[in-house]
């Protein structure tokens, strides 16, 4: 599933192609996504002019001069193409600007969704609802981790804590703050937080200038991979050598999910 990098570089990708520009054509190709697709988003956002480009969390937005947002989520497997030469098969939403271009979602899948809502009432809406602070753009505040008992790894997944950060990045920021991704959060000492809090946003930032991580499905919106995976330091290394103390990685499972960690320099 695209991660936070992934979903800024596509609204980074997509902002020369829509922003400032009126939609001359939208296209819904099928009912359905993960969520059904608006039934009006067609008429609500023919003629209008994207406004702004942005990111909130793992999802993107599209900010309109009618007062709408559409909130786009590329789900396990959905990617923008920008100005393809040819349809495919999982072309779902197509945004034609009125200078010709086109931005396409597609999305083989279908875990993905879009939505379209007042943008005044987007904070309340359910996706947004609820999400922590970004760890990008502010300092990183880490304070409620204290007096918790749950996994460090886990609070930093809880999207309540810090909006949008999934699990490459997380296990890459605990490595570069050694911090093993099992210790209880709320004995994770004053000097280590600090250090984990300057480690979120360098990895972050560190990904985005990469273009993201591509594992499997993910794309830029011209189509090129991301190529941040040549840069993992402990995701997905499980018996490789660490890259500071040649200890070979470890990996666990944690709440389903894996965990990539070093044994020695991460205590």
């Amino acid at each position: 599933m695209p991660e936070l990098p992934e979903v800024e570089t596509v609204m980074r990708g997509l902002r020369p192609v829509l922003e400032g520009r009126r939609l001359a054509r939208v296209e819904a190709r099928r009912p359905d996504l993960r969520w059904p697709i608006p039934a009006d988003l067609r008429q609500r956002l023919t003629g209008a002019v994207v406004t702004g480009i942005r990111r909130r969390a793992k999802y993107g937005l599209i900010d309109t001069d009618r007062g709408d947002t559409m909130i786009l989520h590329l789900g396990m497997s959905g990617r923008m193409r920008v100005d393809p030469e040819t349809d495919e098969k999982h072309d779902h939403i197509v945004i034609e600007t009125d200078e010709g271009r086109r931005a396409v979602l597609n999305d083989a899948r279908r875990f993905g969704s879009v939505h379209l809502v007042p943008t005044d009432d987007l904070d309340s809406h359910f996706l947004m609802k609820g999400l922590g602070p970004e760890p990008l753009g502010a300092p990183v505040d880490l304070a409620g981790f204290k007096g918790r008992f749950a996994p460090v790894k886990a609070l930093l997944l809880d999207q309540r804590l810090i909006a949008g950060l999934g699990n490459i990045y997380v296990c890459e920021a605990l490595f570069d703050a050694g911090i093993r991704p099992t210790r209880e959060g709320g004995k994770v000492k004053r000097t280590e937080l600090a250090k984990l809090a300057a480690a979120i946003p360098e990895v972050l930032e560190r990904a985005i200038a990469a273009g993201g991580s591509t594992l499997r499905d993910y794309r830029q919106v011209a189509g090129e991979l991301g190529y941040f995976q040549h840069e993992f330091r402990v995701y997905g290394r499980e018996g490789e050598a660490c890259v500071r103390c040649a200890a070979p990685v470890a990996r666990i499972v944690q709440s389903g999910r894996s965990s990539f960690y070093c044994p020695s320099c991460q205590k």
